[in-house]
């Protein structure tokens, strides 16, 4: 473990977030509310502190292992979590505790939507635009920023890259060089940004939750400018544009790559990933049309299609938009959209879950061992597309699976020990294990009531989604720290 190297790079990473107080500062300067305060102090102290780490080390510049990729971006992550916290624990506005601070800045950097806050309506337009721009940093992963505009970090970004990009197979780069990659992965993200803020301010939105939506929107999110969420515009044309990019960003952006390069549409034709998340979709709407349309929530069979298409999109990508109380929606909806997003978005994407790939991977094993059953002696191979799949990234992807669901039972024991009922902990596990956001119940609008030590394990639970479980898993144990 190169712990000087670690620290060095730690620190001119804290340093580049702290410029993400800036944007807020100008935001506050525009709308003439004079609340930048919080912002320019946390710039200061986040800067200072990267600095402190940065100098004694700067001279430290050898070539990364994986290892120590790995505790970079762990490291990054739970101090990036807690720092981003600073502005909206020193806000006046707020009131915040140091819990629901953290809590809320883990939140928007893992995209996972789930909020403490009420009231935002009230709120200045700094905080407000602030919360939307963490989730937008957080989306396609700042590592992976790092990497592409920072060459003087004088390390081979790979080890960065492998550690922070979610999926299955990491190795597959669309570029030969890491940067290039990088860079690539941040032009189509910048590209879907800027289209979907055109296209909700086209659509009716003004200029401000245009852009802050937009944020949210590519990021897989789910924060919002509003109480009600998407539900605030009551516009259908929002919510079309909304479905389409939310749909957008749940693919493989090494797709979006392809395609672009290509000016061809053959690439997502010839993906059976995509071919896969299109389907589960397009069947789990179906059933919620029709269920919404027979049991007469809705006056209207077009108020049905509208919004059941767009609470399963926003719920089945993780990005966690409602426009009506899900939660409260008759028979099994609410926990079928809720398993939904254990499903997720496609590997390689801004998405949260266990990723469609995986699940893909793991049907077709399950269908290998039942033909295994009728012909014991026959060699079957488990293929994507037409490629057959190596035993040992099945094997990894079943352990993925295990650990992911051991955790998930561990952390919702944890919360009904803490006085939390059984569908209040099960939902808020998930929706933060899923980097979804909303849940059921009691989380069902927010997480506000629910006590601290529920909140500090759901923060856990964040950054095991995010990062994956195992890039956080893998720091304990032991054979990490042996030489």
């Amino acid at each position: 473990m190169q712990t000087f190297v670690i620290l060095r790079i730690l620190g001119l990473l804290l340093m580049v977030f702290s410029t993400s107080m800036l944007p807020p500062v100008l935001v506050d300067w525009i709308y003439e509310e004079g609340k930048s305060t919080p912002f320019i102090e946390s710039f200061f102290l986040i800067f200072g502190f990267g600095l402190l780490l940065f100098l004694p080390f700067y001279r430290q510049k050898k070539e990364l292992r994986l290892r120590d990729g790995f505790m970079i971006v762990v490291m990054f992550w739970v101090v990036l979590g807690s720092v981003g916290g600073l502005p909206l624990y020193l806000s006046a506005n707020d009131q915040l505790s140091i819990t629901d601070a953290v809590f809320e800045s883990i939140s928007g950097l893992t995209t996972t939507g789930a909020t403490v806050i009420v009231g935002l309506d009230q709120l200045p337009h700094s905080i407000l635009f602030y919360r939307q721009f963490l989730q937008w940093l957080g989306g396609m992963g700042i590592i992976v920023l790092a990497v592409a505009v920072l060459p003087m970090l004088g390390i081979g970004g790979m080890q960065l890259y492998r550690a922070e990009m979610p999926g299955p197979v990491k190795d597959t780069k669309l570029t030969p060089r890491i940067t290039e990659t990088a860079k690539a992965l941040w032009y189509i993200y910048l590209g879907l940004t800027i289209s979907c803020a055109l296209a909700y301010w086209l659509a009716g939105m003004d200029t401000f939750d245009a852009i802050a939506h937009a944020f949210s929107t590519v990021a897989i999110g789910g924060f919002s400018t509003h109480d009600a969420s998407m539900g605030y515009f009551q516009s259908t044309g929002i919510e079309l544009v909304a479905i389409v990019f939310m749909l957008l960003s749940g693919v493989n952006f090494a797709l979006h790559f392809m395609a672009f390069r290509r000016r061809s549409l053959i690439p997502y034709l010839k993906d059976a990933e995509f071919g896969a998340y299109i389907l589960i979709l397009a069947c789990v709407s179906l059933i919620t049309i029709l269920y919404l349309h027979f049991s007469n929530t809705f006056d209207s069979a077009h108020e049905s299609i509208i919004e059941g298409l767009f609470q399963v999109v926003s719920i089945g990508t993780t990005t966690g938009f409602t426009t009506q109380e899900y939660y409260a929606w008759p028979g099994f909806l609410p926990v079928l959209l809720l398993y939904l997003s254990y499903i997720g978005g496609c590997a390689g994407s801004t998405g949260g879950g266990i990723k469609v790939i995986r699940i893909l991977l793991l049907f077709k094993q399950g269908v290998r061992e039942l033909r295994r059953l009728v012909h014991p002696s026959a060699q079957f191979a488990v293929k994507i597309g037409r490629k057959p799949v190596p035993n040992n990234v099945i094997e990894a992807v079943w352990g993925f699976f295990a650990a992911y669901f051991v955790i998930s039972a561990i952390m919702i024991l944890l919360l009904m020990a803490s006085g939390l009922n059984q569908e209040t902990a099960f939902s808020a596990v998930a929706a933060t294990l899923n980097n979804l956001g909303p849940g059921l119940d009691e989380v069902g609008q927010n997480f506000a009531s629910i006590n601290d030590f529920a909140k500090w394990v759901l923060c856990v639970a964040m950054l095991l989604g995010r990062l994956e479980i195992f890039t956080l898993l893998v720091i304990l144990t032991p054979g990490f720290w042996r030489k």
